[in-house]
């Protein structure tokens, strides 16, 4: 699967079934009034009564096609703990075979640390890593996630480089994937250089 990331400062709803949304601690919605409709909010909001709140992504679904997602951000998250929620929300898409999805940076309501949106779509994608080279069967889905903000700031200094972090850990994942007989000094070598 690989993923496909747009940036857009107004969405639609048909885009996307799938809407993601950021909660403070312990799933606390009430920041989340102005970004669905009083029905939506009432129903999310009793069945978080009875939802495990000790998790870090909650869904529900509203009917067969609308999906809410939301994400648990805790009042001290470091930047490796925003990785891993994007690395979980990755986890999440692909156990639901989901494929787009609308994620509302608009609904943090304290952003946690500089860049929380670059380093939450740094940890999804560095959890989409897969090693396929010699599969029969590639899967060749993509992904689409729309991030929706106001403004939008994906500024290319920080764009640029958690692109090459991440080019460069999947290069070492993939040294580390090749078998011995294809890998061999000369080969690694080459590949190094090159």
């Amino acid at each position: 699967m690989s993923i496909k990331i747009n940036y857009k400062s107004s969405f639609s709803k048909e885009l996307s079934n799938n809407l993601v949304l950021f909660t403070n601690e312990k799933f606390n919605i009430n920041n989340l009034k102005k970004y669905i409709s009083s029905s939506e909010f009432s129903y999310i909001k009793d069945l978080l009564k009875s939802s495990d709140l000790k998790k870090n992504i909650l869904d529900f679904d509203l009917n067969s096609k609308n999906k809410i997602i939301l994400i648990n951000i805790k009042d001290k998250s470091n930047s490796s703990d925003v990785e891993n929620l994007g690395a979980e929300l990755y986890d999440f898409i692909k156990i639901n075979k989901i494929l787009n999805i609308i994620i509302n940076s608009k609904s943090l309501k304290a952003k946690p640390g500089r860049d929380f949106i670059g380093r939450f779509l740094h940890g999804l994608n560095l959890k989409s890593y897969e090693f396929n080279k010699y599969k029969s069967k590639k899967e060749n889905k993509i992904i689409n996630i729309n991030i929706h903000a106001d403004k939008i700031k994906s500024p290319l200094h920080n764009k640029l480089k958690f692109k090459a972090l991440e080019e460069g850990t999947f290069f070492a994942r993939d040294l580390v994937s090749e078998p011995g007989n294809i890998l061999h000094p000369d080969e690694y070598a080459k590949r190094i250089n090159s």
